[in-house]
C-alpha cells in the first residue's frame, strides 16, 4: 500500500461496514428465535397431520438458512473489525511520522523517503549537506542505518532516516493487512443456493478458525477473560463489554463462551448451537467419508471341536484402521441429533424452549441441557447422570429431565420451572473395571459446583431460585464428592439408585436438615451391591468408601417409588435401575413434588 492511500484511508467507514454486518447478523438471529420458539412452537401446540409435519420441516429448514446467515454475518462484521483496527494502528504511525516531519521542516515524497537540509557543525565555511533517507523494515539494515547515523555530521539525518523508517513501517503493517484480510473477507461468502448444508457448516468451521486466527491483534486490544474464573469473575467480565465486543468475542469463540459458566443462559445457548452446528457437519462429512464397516463382521471357526464365534479377517483389518474412529464419530452424532430432537420439541404438551449450556465432542463428550431458561426459572433442578453416561447417550438423560418437567406441571401447574441434565465430567464407563472407583466423582465434582454456583449468577428472575441436585446411579456419588468438598449451592438433593455418595450422612450433604431425598426401587441392584460391601452401610472397594442413602442411619428421607392409587390418580411402580423418570410413575411424582418444593404431599414407602 503506498503513502497516499494510507494517508486517505478512512478505518472508521470499515468500522461502519461491521456494524452494518453485525445488525443483519442480529436481525437473522432474531427471526430464527421467532421462527423456533414462536411460529415453530405454536404450529406444535396447534397442529396435527401430514401438512404440519411438511411445514414444520421447511420452517426448520428456514431456521438453518438464518442461523447461518447470522453465523457468517458475525465472522465478517469481526473480521471488519479487525481489518479497521489494524489499518487505523498503521495509519496512525503514519499519521504520527509526518508530523514529526512537518516540525521538523522535512520533506516526505509520494515514496516515504524523507528529504532533509543542510545541518550542523559547518565544515569550510558551510554546514554538511542535506540529503534523503529512504526508510527501511529490515533489521539489519535498520541497524547498519543506525551506525552510520552515529558519524554522519549532519544531525538531521538520524532524525530523518528514524521518521522514513517509521513510515516504512507503517506502510508495509497496513499491506500485510490488507494482503491478509483480503482473502479471508473473500472467502466470507455463501453458497448460491437456499440450502445450508453440512458441507457450508464445515465451511463456517474454517472460515471461524481463519477469521480467529487473522483477528489476534484486534482480540488482544480487548479485556481479556478471566483466566479459569468463577462465574462471578465471567459475569463481570462479560458484561463490562460493549456490545460490539461481546459480538466479536461470540463470533470467533463460540466454544468458549459457550462452556463459560456465569454468562446468561441465551448467551451460552447461542455460542453452544452454532458449536453444535459446525461440529456436526464436520463429523458427518468424516464418517461419510470413511469406509463403512464390513457387512460380514463374524464368522465361526471349529476350536477344539466346539464351534467359536469370532470377527472376519475383513472386520478385524477394518477395526484395526478405522474402527476407533468410527465409533467415536457415530457415538458424537448420535448424541447431537438426540440434542436436536430436544430442540424440535419446544412447544409439545407445552414443553418450553431448550437451552444447551454447554457441548463438546472431545473424549467421552460433554452436553448440558436445560428444559427451560434457568435465569427466569423459580425451580432448578440438576440431574448427574450415572456410569456409561456419554454423548451418545445422552438422549436418554435429556428424556430424563423432559419427563421431570412435565411432572411438575402436574405437581403444580404453571410453575416456573427449569429441569436441566449435566453431562459435565467423564463418567466411569464400565460398571465393573470404572464404577468402584471414586476418582471420577471427586474429579468432576468441581466442575459440578461451579455449574451450581453459576445459576446464582446468571438468575435474573425475582428471589433467589429453589434448586435441588438430583443424582442418579453415580452420579449420585458425584454429589456427594461435591458436597464433601464444597458448597453445593443446592436446597435440596434427590438420589436414585444410589451405590453410595461419600458423606456418612445427610446431615453432610451440604443442604438444611431434612432436605436429603432418596429413591431406591424394587430390583435394583446398585444400592445392593453397597450393601453386600461392608457392614451393611459401606462399600469398600479401589480405595473409595460408599455411603448408602437407602440406609435408615443414613438420615434422608425415603420416598415411594411403588405403585399408588387407583384411576385418574393412579402412578406406576418403578422396577429395576432405570425406570425412575419413566412417565406417570411415583417416583417421578415425588421428584416433582421436591423439586417445585411440595414437600407435604411427598409419599414415603409402605
Amino acid at each position: 500500500m503506498d503513502l497516499a492511500t494510507l494517508k486517505a484511508l478512512k478505518p472508521a467507514e470499515y468500522a461502519d461496514a461491521a456494524d452494518g454486518y453485525r445488525n443483519t447478523s442480529d436481525m437473522a438471529s432474531s427471526a430464527r428465535e421467532r421462527i423456533d420458539d414462536q411460529i415453530t412452537r405454536g404450529m406444535r401446540q396447534s397442529l396435527k397431520g401430514e401438512a404440519a409435519t411438511a411445514a414444520e420441516g421447511q420452517l426448520q429448514a428456514l431456521s438453518q438458512n438464518f442461523h447461518y446467515i447470522q453465523v457468517e454475518c458475525g465472522l465478517v462484521a469481526t473480521a471488519l473489525d479487525a481489518f479497521a483496527y489494524e489499518m487505523d494502528t498503521a495509519r496512525k504511525k503514519l499519521v504520527s511520522a509526518l508530523e514529526d516531519a512537518r516540525a521538523a521542516d522535512f520533506t516526505v515524497g509520494s515514496d516515504g523517503s524523507v528529504t532533509y537540509p543542510a545541518g550542523g557543525d559547518k565544515t569550510d565555511g558551510a554546514p554538511p549537506e542535506g540529503g534523503s533517507a529512504v526508510g527501511t523494515t529490515d533489521a539489519t539494515v535498520a541497524a547498519i542505518n543506525r551506525q552510520a547515523g552515529t558519524f554522519d555530521p549532519n544531525p538531521d539525518y538520524r532524525r530523518a532516516q528514524d521518521i522514513a523508517d517509521r513510515i516504512a513501517t507503517a506502510l508495509r503493517e497496513a499491506t500485510e493487512a490488507d494482503e491478509k484480510w483480503a482473502p479471508k473477507l473473500r472467502a466470507l461468502e455463501a453458497d448460491d443456493d437456499l440450502t445450508v448444508s453440512a458441507h457450508d457448516w464445515a465451511d463456517a468451521g474454517r472460515d471461524t478458525e481463519g477469521v480467529l486466527k487473522g483477528a489476534g491483534d484486534y482480540l488482544k486490544s480487548l479485556p481479556h477473560p478471566p483466566s479459569h474464573g468463577t462465574p462471578k469473575e465471567n459475569a463481570a467480565w462479560w458484561h463490562a463489554l460493549t456490545d460490539d465486543q461481546r459480538a466479536d468475542y461470540l463470533a470467533v469463540h463460540p466454544d468458549s463462551i459457550g462452556s463459560m459458566d456465569g454468562l446468561p443462559a441465551k448467551v451460552r445457548d447461542g455460542a453452544n448451537r452454532t458449536v453444535l452446528d459446525e461440529t456436526q457437519a464436520d463429523y458427518q462429512l468424516r464418517i461419510d467419508a470413511m469406509p463403512k464397516p464390513p457387512v460380514n463382521e463374524w464368522t465361526w471357526i471349529s476350536a477344539g471341536g466346539y464351534a467359536s464365534k469370532v470377527h472376519t479377517d475383513e472386520w478385524t483389518e477394518w477395526d484395526k484402521k478405522y474402527g476407533d474412529e468410527y465409533r467415536h464419530l457415530d457415538s458424537s452424532l448420535e448424541g447431537m441429533y438426540a440434542i436436536r430432537t430436544r430442540f424440535d420439541q419446544t412447544g409439545e404438551g407445552g414443553l418450553p424452549e431448550a437451552y444447551l449450556l454447554g457441548f463438546s465432542p472431545e473424549g467421552n463428550g460433554r452436553a448440558v441441557v436445560a428444559t427451560g431458561n434457568p435465569d427466569t426459572a423459580q425451580h432448578q433442578a440438576v440431574y448427574v447422570p450415572g456410569t456409561t453416561s456419554n454423548l451418545g447417550k445422552v438422549g436418554g438423560d435429556i428424556d430424563r429431565m423432559t419427563q421431570l418437567w412435565r411432572q411438575t406441571q402436574k405437581a403444580t401447574p404453571d410453575a416456573s420451572v427449569s429441569t436441566i441434565s449435566w453431562l459435565g465430567y467423564d463418567a466411569p464407563q464400565d460398571v465393573v473395571k470404572d464404577a468402584p472407583f471414586e476418582h471420577y466423582a471427586y474429579d468432576g465434582a468441581p466442575a459440578y459446583r461451579q455449574f451450581m454456583d453459576s445459576l446464582d449468577v446468571s438468575h435474573t428472575g425475582p428471589g433467589d431460585p429453589h434448586r435441588t441436585a438430583i443424582g442418579h446411579s453415580y452420579g449420585t456419588t458425584l454429589v456427594g464428592a461435591a458436597a464433601q468438598t464444597g458448597d453445593l449451592s443446592a436446597d435440596d438433593v434427590i438420589f436414585a439408585g444410589s451405590p453410595g455418595v461419600k458423606v456418612g450422612s445427610a446431615d453432610e450433604m451440604d443442604v438444611p436438615t431434612g432436605h436429603v431425598w432418596n429413591e431406591e426401587a424394587d430390583g435394583d441392584v446398585v444400592p445392593d451391591i453397597g450393601r453386600w460391601g461392608h457392614g451393611g452401610s459401606q462399600w469398600k472397594f479401589g480405595g473409595g468408601t460408599f455411603i448408602i442413602p437407602s440406609d435408615d442411619v443414613f438420615g434422608a428421607h425415603q420416598m415411594n417409588t411403588h405403585t399408588e392409587g387407583s384411576g385418574p390418580t393412579r402412578t406406576e411402580g418403578s422396577e429395576g435401575h432405570s425406570e425412575y423418570w419413566n412417565a406417570d410413575t411415583t417416583a417421578l411424582k415425588n421428584q416433582a413434588l421436591v423439586v417445585v418444593g411440595e414437600y407435604g404431599d411427598v409419599t414415603a414407602p409402605r
